[in-house]
């Protein structure tokens, strides 16, 4: 009970607390790190936790959980009756099957859905009419733990499982899918220092990244290297007589170019083609770094997106992450992440999507009626839950066999990523449809959600690289 009185040791502790306590929430409490109300409820509750807990978590990492600061309530957190009493409730998509989610997966929703509709919804489609950069929100948003989902806790991080993120980016994208496509874009990079940094490199780097006071990007795609990616031309060549690299080449499609800090760029040092790739972490800032001017885009507005240029940019051999000739295997591994990643997003629009149009439906009336009374409206509503509902199957199966690091979970994160964005692409496209002439306009939300999500089905690999990745697996057995 007396860890009430303080505060978090870190930002990744805020959504780690979930995972160890549930506990009610009968207080209205602001984004802070004190509780304000119901200490004594609070009090009882956590010495029972505490003590139910003991022998688990100290067997799992020692006393370390009892000696941070730690506040146990903030807004954003429901008890676990109210979120299954109100499961129907208009705020919680109705398509979640709740019963497939952990007591804590719920938890975890729930905070994420409150962040998206008090700080990314209500200011979204201005972000996209001016292209503004959300760093603040995103700032925001790495306070509650979503800066360093996968990262391990010694660095900050939250050490969520993909199945954990599939659940939190879903919620996020539902309020503003650019947004939350950046914020999956810099967990991919801060996942890869995690996992295939060294320890200098992983305090060095991490606790700034998953605080979001460091921002980064990832740097595969060039002008001649989309799909086939390990044709990749960057050159990464050691200095003669000193162990620095020096980086020669162009990056394209680079979201938060030109306003990240942290570039993780994949570079050739030996013409073997898929050995001799290199990941290398270039900072901002670096003589010979330099950036294109901001693409125009059709969607994801709210995100810079620039070519990276590198010309005699030096590169210490500190800021090589994993072993030379290991980069085209980090930058697999970062896109299977980031093609569940992408895929859910794909999700979260396509149920914000759905709703709209249910609600539009209901007070819309033409020939006397509302068009939800029409059976060709019911059928395509009903076509439409079903489609957002099987993605989001798809892409929990997807995330789960990659936690699991199941044979075949490449393949599973492509089908989900191909299924999933086409579909939900398509469920968007059908509520613009059923808005008719207002769906076109941008006074509607709508069309900004169509153009967001169209993207989704040409990065991470394109959809028809997805249908290769199955069809190799398939020809495997």
């Amino acid at each position: 009970g007396w860890c009430v009185f303080f505060g978090y040791r870190n930002a990744g502790e805020k959504l780690r607390v979930r995972k160890l306590f549930s506990l009610p929430s009968s207080s209205s409490l602001a984004y802070g790190n004190r509780p304000l109300l119901g200490i004594g409820s609070v009090f009882f509750h956590s010495f029972a936790m505490l003590i139910s807990n003991l022998p688990f978590r100290l067997l799992q990492t020692g006393f370390r959980p009892f000696l941070p600061k730690l506040a146990l309530l903030e807004r954003g957190m429901s008890s676990l009756s109210s979120l299954s009493n109100n499961s129907s409730d208009s705020d919680t998509p109705r398509v979640w099957n709740d019963r497939r989610l952990t007591p804590e997966q719920m938890q975890f929703r729930n905070l994420a859905s409150d962040f998206a509709k008090e700080e990314l919804m209500p200011f979204a489609a201005e972000w996209d009419r001016s292209g503004h950069f959300p760093v603040a929100a995103l700032r925001k948003a790495a306070g509650l733990g979503f800066g360093g989902i996968y990262c391990d806790q010694d660095v900050g991080g939250s050490r969520l499982s993909r199945a954990d993120g599939a659940v939190i980016f879903e919620a996020l994208a539902y309020g503003d899918v650019s947004t939350t496509a950046y914020l999956t874009v810099h967990n991919m990079c801060c996942s890869i220092i995690d996992r295939f940094g060294t320890d200098e490199q992983r305090f060095c780097w991490l606790p700034g990244l998953i605080a979001m006071d460091l921002l980064s990007s990832y740097c595969l795609t060039e002008p001649s290297s989309g799909s086939d990616a390990a044709s990749l031309q960057t050159t990464a060549r050691q200095a003669v007589g000193s162990t620095d690299y020096i980086l020669n080449g162009t990056k394209v499609f680079i979201s938060g170019g030109g306003v990240s800090d942290v570039y993780l760029v994949m570079a050739r040092t030996s013409i073997e083609r898929t050995k001799g790739i290199s990941c290398f972490l270039v900072e901002k800032g670096m003589a010979g770094l330099s950036f294109g001017r901001p693409e125009h885009k059709l969607g994801w507005r709210s995100q810079p997106t620039t070519t990276v240029i590198m010309e005699d940019v030096k590169v210490p051999s500190k800021n090589l992450i994993g072993a030379e000739g290991q980069g085209f295997q980090v930058a697999l591994s970062g896109l299977d992440s980031g093609r569940v990643n992408i895929a859910t997003c794909s999700v979260g629009g396509a149920q914000f999507c759905f709703d709209a149009t249910e609600e539009y439906a209901r007070t819309r009336h033409q020939f006397g009626k509302a068009i939800i009374e029409f059976q060709n409206t019911q059928f395509k509503l009903a076509d439409m839950l079903t489609d957002v509902q099987a993605s989001r199957l798809m892409v929990q199966d997807a995330a789960l066999s990659l936690d699991a690091s199941a044979p075949g979970a490449t393949a599973s994160v492509a089908m989900a990523k191909r299924f999933a964005t086409d579909t939900c692409y398509r469920v968007c496209n059908d509520a613009l449809q059923l808005h008719g002439g207002y769906g076109y306009l941008n006074d509607y939300p709508i069309e900004r959600y169509v153009r967001d999500l169209r993207v989704h089905t040409i990065l991470e690999g394109t959809n028809e690289i997805m249908r290769l990745v199955i069809a190799r697996q398939m020809l495997k057995k």
